[in-house]
């Protein structure tokens, strides 16, 4: 039985890029779900537009995390 190297280590590259823009998306929507103001109410909270430009922005980045887990899950469970 041999191991083509070359073949793991792209899947490994791949698997590791992929966690870390996840995470990052993630992170990105926190971010963004706390400036929109949901959460602990803060003095210096933006208000009007930039609280929808956050919240939307917040609902793509888990929208994106939620993709991404979807189709990691398609692919693992047969169908």
């Amino acid at each position: 039985m041999d191991i083509d190297w070359g073949t793991l280590a792209g899947v490994f590259g791949v698997s590791l890029g992929i966690t870390v823009v996840v995470v990052v998306m993630f992170s990105l929507g926190l971010v963004a779900w706390a400036r929109a103001g949901h959460g602990e109410p803060a003095p210096d909270m933006p208000r009007g537009r930039h609280r929808k430009v956050a919240t939307a922005t917040a609902v793509l980045c888990f929208a994106a995390c939620l993709a991404v887990a979807a189709y990691g899950i398609d692919l693992i469970v047969p169908s």
